[in-house]
């Protein structure tokens, strides 16, 4: 009710004011933050999944596939993997809340207020990627777990390395949420677009060594560009690892990864932000 008071009072003011915009950017934000809170199923069943993928599927197959890595064995290299897979699925999540704000009404209410339609599409996105980070953050305790030391430096790195991440996959599912009017049919795309860009990132298995066909998908898949930089943060790797990407021959740099993954994240922004523009 306090939320929908805020937009309530902002219809009530005259014009569109710098102010309006980064009140409404961040009531936004509030909002998804605390709808994630109070629904403690949400939090269980979304750091569940990724845990089972590291202790089952991971341990499972730890002993038949050996070390990918000097030092380094299946279960570990999955587990910076999974954390990016975790922030993936919880960022796509926002355009599922745009569509079902579309649905209840309050995205009616929200697109009167006097503020831009640009700062919808921000709120809606940072409030999504932060859940995502917290996520990944959370997945991230876990590390010990698995014999991986993650020092506060390591933090620190990872931190812009996820909200990128998320901020690009928010964005993403933003932009097909204003061109979808049913929840449904967004969940039939989300799954549609999700699985083979998790599949395809690297998550599962080095960039190395792959079939022609698959090494140009995993190539042109933007998930890849994140992934490979978390992981090499999180595992220590070399700049030349079996981890790294290796694209027309040039094997790229973390910088480089983070270049790709900026300009995929800040095309889907402005996308987003148009899109969102034209909403009735």
């Amino acid at each position: 009710m306090k939320l929908r008071q805020s937009f309530v009072n902002m219809i009530g003011a005259r014009g569109t004011s710098t102010m309006n915009n980064l009140r409404g950017v961040y009531t936004l934000w509030y909002r998804d933050i605390l709808i994630f809170g109070r629904d403690r199923v949400h939090i269980i069943s979304s750091i569940t999944l990724p845990l089972l993928f590291v202790f089952v599927f991971g341990i499972g197959l730890s002993a038949r596939m050996g070390d990918l890595a000097p030092g380094i064995n299946f279960t570990q290299f999955l587990f910076p993997g999974i954390i990016g897979m975790t922030i993936l699925m919880s960022s796509f999540t926002a355009g599922v809340s745009v569509v079902w704000d579309r649905e209840v009404g309050f995205l009616r209410e929200v697109l009167i207020a006097p503020i831009s339609r640009a700062s919808v599409a921000m709120g809606k996105t940072l409030g999504t990627a932060t859940i995502a980070v917290i996520q990944g953050i959370i997945i991230l305790l876990f590390a010990p777990l698995v014999d991986i030391s993650v020092s506060a430096w390591t933090v620190l790195v990872l931190l812009p390395l996820m909200l990128l991440l998320a901020i690009s996959m928010s964005s993403l599912g933003i932009l097909l949420a204003t061109r979808i009017k049913s929840l449904e049919a967004f969940h039939g795309l989300m799954s549609l677009l999700m699985f083979p860009m998790v599949f395809l990132s690297g998550v599962f298995f080095p960039l190395q060594g792959l079939p022609a066909w698959m090494d140009i998908l995993v190539k042109f898949n933007p998930v890849t560009y994140g992934i490979a930089p978390i992981r090499q943060v999180v595992l220590g790797a070399s700049p030349d690892s079996l981890f790294s990407i290796v694209l027309f021959g040039h094997t790229m740099s973390i910088w480089e990864d983070v270049t790709m993954l900026a300009l995929f994240a800040a095309a889907m922004i402005l996308l987003a932000m148009w899109s969102f523009g034209k909403q009735d």
